[in-house]
């Protein structure tokens, strides 16, 4: 049987891991009682923690919320994931999350064994931003997934890429991180269609209480099941350069090098595919497609030409005059 401050931390583990327990259940758990389960219990409310008991005979024990944040007591690879989103919180483009992510991690790699710190640094985490990206407020990401739980029709201002500013009433029903920016995939009451908007965009009209005030709304299915790839679908032309190439590689291949967002790739057979690109313009699109080290023809535009014509006199006069180095040489061993 364990002992009593031992088993105590086992019961706040169970209870913060599902949402309600029996006491039955909890005593073969924990090797006890239902008795003892209940006298564990009190203790636990002693030290603040707000575990609620249901009535009747299917009432069980579940942890509620308490006015401050009560220890969490996690396992191993519970707490190497917590480790692990954490170090990532930083490049999330959520505004005021990069120091406070720091000091989060700081305060639990402090405590956390030695076994657990060499699993979280075999797995090291970095953020690679191509370009700075709007940050995101906090409080409207909360605003928005609180709309989204209680399907409560969310009212925003919205400015849209021109600067126009509109008021809109929208069913809020999945958020995506695309990158460095978020998006919501959401149902446009006023234009009676589907909407994928930037979260950095949107101010949400809310109560002095901060909740939405709109109706509540029926959940819908997002066209073609998938959140991930309806953004993807909407948000891959943004850029105002746009270029079609043709390139001898398998699609696969070419999806895997090209590391913007901004691209759409077609399959043409196993071993060549064409690729839509939107860039900022024919300078960074020309730089993207050197980086793919295959063969590639331009469809259009015509100033992408131009440019990889510029580029290709460059690097002539780079490599002009130079002498070719000989293959080296392997001395044998006596």
């Amino acid at each position: 049987m364990l002992e009593t401050s031992a088993r105590l931390l086992r019961l706040l583990s169970l209870l913060q891991a599902r949402p309600e327990w029996t006491g039955p259940e909890l005593a073969e758990r924990l090797g006890i009682t239902t008795r003892t389960v209940r006298r564990d219990v009190d203790k636990l409310r002693g030290l603040d923690y707000p575990v609620e008991v249901g009535l009747g005979p299917g009432g069980g024990y579940r942890l509620g919320a308490g006015a401050a944040l009560p220890p969490l007591v996690l396992d191993d690879d519970e707490a190497v994931a917590v480790a692990v989103t954490v170090r990532t919180a930083a490049g999330s483009g959520v505004a005021g999350t990069g120091e406070t992510a720091l000091a989060a991690l700081v305060k639990l790699e402090r405590i956390l064994p030695a076994r657990l710190r060499q699993r979280i640094t075999a797995m090291p985490v970095a953020i690679v931003a191509p370009r700075v990206a709007p940050s995101v407020d906090p409080a409207v990401l909360a605003a928005i997934g609180g709309a989204r739980r209680d399907r409560r029709v969310l009212e925003i201002d919205y400015t849209a890429r021109d600067g126009t500013s509109t008021r809109r009433r929208i069913e809020p029903i999945h958020l995506v991180a695309w990158g460095r920016r978020w998006y919501l995939v959401a149902w446009d009451r006023d234009r009676d269609d589907w909407r994928t908007l930037r979260v950095d965009r949107m101010t949400p009209r809310l109560a002095p209480d901060g909740l939405p005030t709109g109706p509540r709304f029926a959940p819908r299915e997002i066209p073609g099941g998938d959140p991930a790839a309806f953004v993807a679908d909407r948000v891959a032309d943004i850029r105002p350069f746009r270029c079609v190439v043709r390139v001898e590689a398998p699609a696969e291949q070419v999806r895997a090098t090209i590391w913007t967002d901004q691209v759409r790739v077609e399959a043409l057979g196993a071993r060549a595919c064409r690729v839509r690109l939107a860039t900022d313009d024919a300078r960074s699109a020309a730089l993207i497609l050197t980086g793919l080290d295959a063969d590639f023809a331009v469809e259009s535009p015509d100033e992408l030409v131009e440019e990889l014509r510029r580029v290709a006199t460059r690097y002539a006069r780079a490599v002009a005059g130079a002498q070719p180095t000989a293959p080296p040489t392997s001395t044998p061993i006596p």
